[in-house]
């Protein structure tokens, strides 16, 4: 370990960052406190459940089932592996109050879970949310990829997800810029990894 520290610092420009991790006893308090905090403010209920499940939860007119049902098929249609179940869950909740006015949506979202799951025991003897794969789960989609269902719930993601200001920071995205006077004086030259030319 003393070679690979004496080494980076023989090379011009590097730095040396110690790898040992301190945390300072107000800090441990503070963060065990917050913890402490967060816990007690979820229901016993949904302790009890996986996260998944408990999002799905969430759906009180269609059911949980087709919630995680949705939640998955969202999450394999757009799949970004280090965002979280709940920004994808931000961008479907609006189909159980929809569905609860619209009797028609509620009859596609129905049906079109219906056949997934059908199609999903058929193939892999266990509902579509259920599936361990994204690879199996992906022939299952590309099966109903032309339907009404299909092109609903992947033309309403692509705005529901991505037009969700919470998730624009994941992906590095600094959002709208005209109210704070553009790019041109706020970084759109301050590119310091490239060499100067």
């Amino acid at each position: 370990m003393k070679d690979d520290q004496q080494q980076a610092a023989a090379m011009p420009g590097m730095r040396v960052m110690e790898k040992r991790v301190t945390v300072s006893r107000r800090a441990f308090l503070k963060g065990s406190g917050l913890a402490a905090a967060g816990v007690t403010a979820l229901s016993a209920g949904s302790l009890m459940l996986p996260a998944r499940d408990a999002l799905a939860a969430e759906f009180t007119h269609l059911g949980a089932d087709i919630g995680k049902t949705l939640l998955v098929m969202a999450r394999d249609i757009f799949p970004h592996d280090k965002i979280s179940d709940r920004y994808y869950m931000l961008a479907i909740e609006p189909y159980d109050a929809a569905a609860a006015k619209d009797p028609a949506l509620a009859k596609l979202i129905g049906d079109g879970v219906a056949q997934l799951n059908a199609l999903a025991q058929a193939n892999f003897k266990a509902p579509y949310a259920e599936v361990p794969t994204e690879t199996e789960r992906l022939t299952l989609l590309y099966t109903i990829e032309h339907g009404a269902f299909f092109q609903k719930i992947k033309g309403d993601m692509v705005t529901g997800f991505y037009n969700n200001k919470a998730v624009w920071p994941l992906f590095g995205e600094e959002g709208s810029s005209w109210e704070k006077g553009g790019y041109i004086a706020r970084g759109f030259d301050d590119i310091d990894w490239l060499p100067k030319a």
